[in-house]
């Protein structure tokens, strides 16, 4: 059985909070459209990008992976000072590597399908795709893994940090969260390096 891993991220551009990156193993004759009957109300099922459902969609398609007897996934997040001190394109590809490491495959067995601005050590046979969580199903579904995980550490989060409604917005610059900035200045959660420019 050939296998395929699909690799997407969240929160690439979030003012506070990890990246998250999502990996999911599934082999080449899965079935996705089974997944998405969940979430479709009519008509036949279609590959949505993961921020194009409701949380509750979302979570059902979460639950679906993980039950799922044929289906192995894994998340990794690097945290907001990693990304002030190496850039949101080495923390992504530093959580890529770490969720992708976390699967526990070989390299010989799989194909890794990103979404395009990803990408894995080199020893991985790797192809990306421009919004590949429309077209490919295991980006499709690592998309979900990686939203899910990161909205579910920023509620986590929340009660330490109340002053500034992470779970509204889930670290985002919203209008809001901005003023909340504004008004209470930075916490050890928010990545300097972008709040400069989204509040200049």
């Amino acid at each position: 059985m050939r296998y395929v891993i699909g690799i997407d991220e969240a929160g690439r551009g979030a003012l506070a909070g990890p990246v998250c990156v999502g990996a999911v193993l599934m082999p080449e004759d899965l079935d996705w459209r089974e997944a998405y009957a969940l979430v479709t109300r009519r008509g036949a099922p279609v590959l949505r990008d993961s921020k194009k459902l409701s949380a509750q969609q979302r979570d059902m398609l979460y639950a679906y992976i993980a039950a799922h007897g044929r289906l192995r996934h894994a998340s990794a997040l690097v945290e907001a000072r990693v990304i002030d001190s190496i850039g949101i394109v080495n923390a992504a590809y530093e959580a890529a590597a770490r969720a992708i490491a976390d699967l526990g495959i070989t390299p010989s067995r799989v194909e890794v399908l990103l979404d395009a601005g990803l990408r894995v050590p080199s020893r991985w046979e790797q192809r990306s795709f421009v919004r590949g969580d429309e077209s490919i199903p295991a980006i499709a579904l690592a998309s979900i893994v990686a939203k899910v995980t990161r909205d579910r550490h920023m509620e986590e989060l929340a009660g330490d940090y109340a002053l500034y409604g992470f779970p509204a917005h889930k670290g985002y610059g919203t209008l809001a969260h901005r003023k909340e900035i504004r008004r209470h200045g930075l916490s050890d959660l928010h990545r300097a390096t972008f709040c400069r420019s989204a509040l200049a």
